[in-house]
């Protein structure tokens, strides 16, 4: 990782096993067979939906630090590394980004954020972001 603010890469569980970002569950060789090609393809999509949805709901959410109530939480700041969640595409289609820069509202609270991606420049607010862990 690098410390410059317009670098996009990150280090992800993926470089651990195949020394890259993991972008898709991988597809194994399917028997011969018909029948067993069409249920075999059904199970593993089904392991695919349901991988994605629990990363969804379950990994994602995680990341997000509940405690609006009991405890102040840190506010984006420049140059953290985001994932840019979007309801309309899968999330193996979701952008990853830097954060350039943050609008705090009247309160001192980070409610929108401006991050860059491959394809450019976003504005985006904060509940749509996701901050991945760096430490």
């Amino acid at each position: 990782m690098s410390s410059s603010p317009l670098d996009l890469d990150y280090l992800s569980p993926g470089h651990f096993l195949i020394g890259q970002p993991l972008l898709a569950v991988p597809e194994r060789h399917i028997p011969e067979d018909s029948r067993k090609i069409v249920n075999r393809w059904k199970l593993l999509h089904q392991f695919h939906q349901s991988f994605w949805r629990r990363w969804t709901s379950e990994y994602l959410c995680s990341l997000q630090a509940r405690t609006k109530w009991t405890n102040n939480v840190p506010n984006l700041k420049d140059g953290d590394m985001v994932v840019i969640k979007d309801n309309q595409s899968p999330p193996t289609a979701w952008r990853l980004g830097r954060v350039l820069s943050v609008m705090p509202g009247a309160d001192g609270v980070v409610r929108v954020a401006r991050v860059l991606t491959a394809q450019g420049e976003l504005t985006r607010p904060v509940v749509k972001l996701v901050l991945l862990p760096t430490e």
